[in-house]
C-alpha cells in the first residue's frame, strides 16, 4: 500500500485485483491513506485513478499540498461537478436525488475504460447508499462495480464513512477485506487514532488495535508490538555499572537480556544510577537510550554533570540517545515504535525508561497498559536488551513503596533506594532484594552522591528498619 507499517499488519500488502473497504469517521485519515495507496503505485508504474463525489478535486489538491504531494501524474474523476455526468446538464453541483445511481455507475465504467488504471480509490460509498435507496440495489451496484474492477485487473479501495457504531455487514461481505479506523479524543492531550484490520481472505494478517498517525508526507502506522515474532540469539553476559561496589552488590553485574526495577522515592539516586550504566556503556562502545518522562533534557545534562558524569559528548555522538518524551502526545504504539527503531536501526543495548510512573500517566486513559509494558520487556530480552525501569515511590519518607504500578513481577532484578536520618543529616541506602539468575549482595549499603561521582560505602550492620522507612539502631 506504500504505507510500510500498515503492510507489515497486512502480511506483505494488498492482495492485487482485489475490493477493499476502508471504513471510519470523517477525519481519521480515509483520503490520505487512499492517496497514498495511489502515489505509491505510480512510483513502481501503475496508474491510479481517484473517483470523488464527496471532495472537488481542487480540494485534493489542496490536501495533498499540505503533505508536499503533487497530483499531476493522478488521474482525478471529479463527480461533485454534474458536468462530468452529465455534460449538457445546467445544474453546477452534484445532487444524489437529481442523478440516477445507474448513471454514476456507468460514468465510472467509462472513466476506467478510458484510462486503464491498475489502482482505484472510491470516495465515498455513503453517496452511493443514499441514491440507491434499497439496501438490494445498493448491494448489486456494489457487485456490478466489484466484477467489472476485478475483469480489468484493478486493486480498489472502497471508502465509507459508517462507523463501528452502524457497521455495514452487507458491505463487509462483498469485500476482500476490510480496515477500520478510528479516532480517539483524550480528556487531555493530543488527539490519538487506531485502526482494525477486521478481514482479508486468505491472509494471515496482525489482528488487534494499532495506533497510527497523520503527519505531514502521509500515515505513519505503528504495528502492535508482539514479543513472539522477533525472536533473538545472544550471549547473556554480566553488564558493569563501572562502580566496582555497585557490581559486587549485584553479584557481578545486570545481565544483558534483563530487566531491572530501581524503585525509591525522588532524589535517592535512581537516576543517577542508571545514567552511571549508559555512562559505562558508552566508555565500551555500546549504545544506550535514555527515555525521560519526568525532567526536560537540559535539566538531565546538567544533573549529570554535577555528578562528574559529563554525558554531553556520548549524547553529541550518539553513544546515548537521549530523549525527552511529552507524555501528553504519545500512544502505546508510537513509544513501542520508538524503542524497535532503537534497538533495530540504531543498535542500542541499553534502555532507560525514566520513569515507569511518568509512562503510565503519559497513557493514563489507555487499558492494559501493563500488558503493554510485558510484551514490551519480552521483545527487549529477547533482543539481548538490558532494561533499567525507574519507578517513583509515593512519598519522600512513606514507610511502604506506593508506586503506579505493580511492576515488581515483571522485574528480573530490583534495587531499592532508601532514606534514612542518622547524626541529624538526610542520608541515602541502597540494597538489592531480587535477582533472578545468580546470588547477590544481601547487606544494606550508604549511597553517596556528590560532584565527584556516586560511591557505595560499607554494609551498615548497626541499623535496622531501614527498608520499611523506620531506621533505628539495632
Amino acid at each position: 500500500m506504500g504505507i510500510s507499517g500498515l503492510d507489515d499488519i497486512l502480511g506483505g500488502g494488498l492482495t492485487p485485483r482485489r475490493m477493499y473497504l476502508i471504513e471510519g469517521e470523517p477525519g481519521t485519515g480515509k483520503t490520505t491513506i487512499g492517496l497514498q495507496f495511489l502515489l505509491e503505485g505510480l512510483d513502481i508504474g501503475e496508474p491510479g485513478l481517484f473517483v470523488t463525489l464527496a471532495e472537488s478535486s481542487q480540494e485534493l489538491r489542496d490536501s495533498a499540498s499540505s503533505h508536499g504531494w503533487a497530483l499531476k501524474n493522478l488521474n482525478l474523476y471529479d463527480l461533485v461537478n454534474l458536468e462530468a455526468v452529465e455534460p449538457d446538464s445546467q445544474y453546477v453541483m452534484f445532487h444524489p436525488a437529481e442523478v440516477e445511481l445507474g448513471q454514476i455507475t456507468r460514468a465510472v465504467m467509462a472513466e476506467v475504460e478510458r484510462t486503464k488504471p491498475v489502482r482505484i480509490v472510491f470516495d465515498s460509498l455513503s453517496d452511493l447508499r443514499l441514491m440507491a435507496q434499497d439496501a438490494l440495489r445498493y448491494r448489486r451496484q456494489i457487485l456490478a462495480l466489484k466484477y467489472f474492477f476485478m475483469e480489468r485487473g484493478c486493486t480498489v479501495l472502497l471508502l465509507d464513512e459508517n462507523t463501528n457504531r452502524n457497521p455495514d455487514l452487507q458491505l463487509r461481505s462483498i469485500v476482500h477485506g476490510v480496515i477500520s479506523l478510528e479516532h480517539l479524543a483524550p480528556e487531555y492531550g493530543d488527539e490519538r487514532r487506531r485502526l482494525r484490520v477486521l478481514k482479508v481472505r486468505g491472509t494471515r494478517f496482525r489482528g488487534g488495535y494499532h495506533d497510527f498517525k497523520i503527519v505531514r508526507g502521509g500515515v505513519t502506522v505503528f504495528p502492535r508490538l508482539i514479543a513472539t515474532e522477533h525472536p533473538g540469539d545472544f550471549e547473556r553476559a554480566p553488564v558493569s555499572s563501572g562502580l566496582a561496589r555497585l557490581d559486587h552488590l549485584l553479584g557481578g553485574g545486570l545481565e544483558r537480556g534483563l530487566s531491572s526495577l530501581l524503585t525509591g522515592p525522588a532524589g535517592s539516586g535512581k537516576s543517577s544510577i542508571a545514567t552511571l550504566f549508559a555512562f559505562s556503556a558508552a566508555g565500551r562502545g555500546e549504545k544506550s537510550a535514555i527515555f525521560t518522562f519526568d525532567e526536560s533534557r537540559a535539566t538531565y545534562l546538567a544533573r549529570c554533570a554535577g555528578l562528574g558524569m559529563n554525558i554531553a559528548e556520548p549524547v553529541a555522538d550518539g553513544r546515548i540517545i537521549l530523549q525527552q518524551v511529552d507524555p501528553a502526545e504519545l500512544s502505546p504504539g508510537e513509544f513501542s515504535h520508538a524503542i524497535r527503531h532503537a534497538v533495530e536501526k540504531l543498535g542500542v543495548r541499553l534502555i532507560v525508561l525514566d520513569s515507569l510512573n511518568g509512562y503510565m500517566n503519559a497513557m493514563s486513559e489507555e487499558r492494559f497498559m501493563v500488558l503493554h509494558l510485558h510484551e514490551m520487556l519480552s521483545y527487549l530480552g529477547q533482543q539481548g536488551v538490558m532494561t533499567l525501569l525507574l519507578l517513583e515511590q509515593h512519598g519522600l519518607l512513606s514507610p511502604a513503596v506506593q508506586g503506579a504500578v505493580n511492576a515488581s513481577y515483571l522485574a528480573d532484578a530490583i534495587i531499592m533506594l532508601r532514606y534514612f536520618e542518622s547524626g541529624g543529616e538526610l542520608r541515602r541506602a541502597i540494597s538489592v532484594v531480587k535477582k533472578r539468575t545468580g546470588r547477590h549482595e544481601r547487606t544494606i549499603h550508604e549511597l553517596q552522591l556528590s560532584s565527584m561521582g556516586l560511591s557505595i560505602e560499607d554494609a551498615m550492620p548497626n541499623f535496622a528498619g531501614i527498608l520499611p522507612g523506620m531506621p533505628g539502631l539495632s
